[in-house]
């Protein structure tokens, strides 16, 4: 017999709900319970897509990593970037123009050529939203390492000066949680000074902030461990062709996370009266 959750523990999961679903339909998926899956095996990804392309102006442009980007559907796959579900959240959603790549770092995407591809078709009026940190801790890779405090914070600076020198509008947002919790079910912060530079970096700057970092903490230490465990990716052995193996881990999300991602970012945009808020539906 499931054991009856607390008060506070339903209106949280009633409000999860409200970000996860659209339009009203549907009912809030029950917690999954741990099949005690093994460690997952990794297929080799796929190639990152081709860089896109704006197709009309005013533009939403989303730069950062692997939470952000968008997810290969085909073949069908449990995975999805908080910045893709944002497209259900906008009226016109081909103005959003997801450059978002796994694994990439603040250095990595300047370096390969992402950042100057974006600046090349920015116009007037578009906004450039910005989210690295996740990948830039990489200290065992020198291909992303940029330290807190000294190459991120520059990269950061950069991304708003040249964004500003295109007329376009920047706008800075910190890195999400992952569910990490510890043995007495408190979630841990893994992100060091990332997101400390980056509200630095938007506070010095006068850039708008959509603090994710800490509406994300705020809703999945509400959640729990166990609670919060439909917001993240999880297959089981042979469930997806996909992931043949099974896959969980604590970092990607979940088609349902990632909606509840976009909404807090839909949230903050709102409370913020940012112009982008006019966009949503």
């Amino acid at each position: 017999m499931p054991r009856a959750l607390p008060l506070e523990r339903r209106k949280l999961l009633k409000q999860l709900c409200a970000l996860t679903l659209t339009g009203g339909a549907g009912a809030c998926p029950p917690a999954w319970a741990d099949a005690g899956l093994p460690a997952a095996v990794n297929p080799p990804p796929p190639p990152p897509a081709p860089p896109p392309l704006a197709t009309v102006h005013p533009a939403l442009h989303l730069v950062g990593d692997s939470t952000m980007a968008d997810k290969p559907l085909d073949p069908p796959n449990p995975e999805r970037g908080w910045g893709q579900m944002l497209r259900e959240r906008v009226k016109q959603p081909e103005r959003i123009v997801n450059h978002a790549v796994n694994g990439r770092s603040s250095k990595s995407f300047q370096d390969q050529g992402r950042w100057a591809h974006l600046l090349g078709q920015l116009e007037p009026g578009d906004f450039v939203l910005i989210q690295f940190g996740h990948n830039d801790a990489k200290k065992e890779d020198p291909a992303r390492y940029a330290e807190a405090h000294g190459a991120y914070r520059d990269n950061l600076r950069l991304f708003v000066r040249d964004v500003r020198a295109k007329g376009a509008t920047p706008l800075l947002a910190t890195s999400l949680m992952r569910r990490e919790f510890d043995a007495e079910g408190r979630l841990k912060d893994t992100h060091g000074d990332y997101p400390v530079v980056m509200r630095d970096v938007a506070a010095e700057l006068a850039v708008p902030l959509l603090d994710l970092h800490r509406a994300s903490s705020a809703l999945l230490d509400a959640l729990g461990p166990e609670q919060a465990l439909p917001l993240f990716l999880k297959a089981l052995p042979g469930e997806y062709a996909r992931y043949p193996a099974g896959k969980q881990d604590n970092t990607h999300f979940s088609e349902a996370g990632a909606r509840a991602m976009a909404g807090l970012a839909a949230e903050a945009l709102r409370a913020q009266s940012q112009p982008l808020a006019g966009w949503l539906k």
